[in-house]
């Protein structure tokens, strides 16, 4: 599902921009220039690219997967008659009308201005993915995130480690030592920046897990829709219920009861 948002594209040409400019500073002027005398230059160029991988496989995932869209109905619906008690009997009571797409939805699907569309535990929409976090990809949203944070954690620490650590075998040219500083100091601060982001992005995502609320209904006010459960229980209708540490693998699937039906809308 990709959103032909102008300012959502911007912000993944961005998002692949600050990935692939990681990548090119590292390789080239952190690990074949201050490490190549180390034998753990290739470990670290072989785990670093790893890393990026999963990035911007976790980031695919969440930009093109659907976040739960309702679907619309087949057929014009009557909402006339939507309050009488003997109308729509295959409707839950807990569902609702969005005007806009003139379709039924279901508890805690909110309808989504930028995709236009009704979107099933819908959180909010990112415009780094150009996408909703939803029911269906809030799992590779989280995955991203975290990815995101080792990507810039791993970052700083080879920046550091190259000055804490004599280079013998660095360029003594003055040249390549001001440009390798130049791009070390620019990748620091895209790390810092990044990595906080992420960080803040990802603390509060596991805080609406925990208390079972969207951010939208945060800002509703309207309270939990369920009542209280364990916390590895909500973690893992949002990752599925594989062990934990294939939560972290973004080519792991949703979980299955989303894969279900929505509602037949026949009137």
């Amino acid at each position: 599902m990709f959103i032909k948002d102008p300012c959502g594209v911007v912000c993944i040409l961005i998002t692949y921009a600050a990935i692939l400019y990681a990548d090119y500073v590292v390789i080239k002027w952190i690990i074949l220039q201050a490490l190549a005398d180390s034998l753990w230059a290739p470990v670290n160029a072989i785990m670093f690219n790893l890393v990026v991988f999963m990035v911007l496989m976790a980031h695919s995932k969440a930009v093109f997967c659907d976040p739960g869209t309702v679907p619309l109905p087949t057929i014009r619906i009557d909402f006339s008659d939507a309050h009488s008690t003997d109308s729509h009997s295959n409707i839950n009571v807990d569902w609702t009308i969005c005007t806009r797409c003139e379709t039924y939805r279901p508890p805690r699907a909110h309808h989504c201005r930028i995709c236009r569309r009704c979107i099933r535990r819908m959180d909010h929409h990112c415009p780094w993915i150009n996408n909703c976090v939803g029911e269906r990809n809030q799992k590779y949203f989280i995955q991203f995130l975290l990815w995101v944070g080792a990507l810039s954690g791993y970052a700083i620490s080879l920046i550091v480690m190259t000055y804490v650590t004599e280079c013998v075998k660095c360029d003594e040219d003055i040249e390549i030592k001001q440009r390798r500083i130049m791009h070390s100091v620019i990748l620091l601060l895209e790390s810092s920046l990044f990595g906080l982001f992420v960080t803040a992005i990802l603390v509060d995502q596991l805080q609406a897990i925990m208390s079972d609320e969207t951010a939208v209904e945060q800002v509703q006010k309207a309270g939990p829709y369920r009542p209280h459960k364990p916390k590895m229980t909500l973690l893992s209708e949002v990752c599925g219920r594989q062990h934990p540490f294939m939560w972290l693998l973004p080519c792991t699937s949703v979980p299955r009861k989303l894969d279900s039906p929505l509602v037949d809308y026949h009137v």
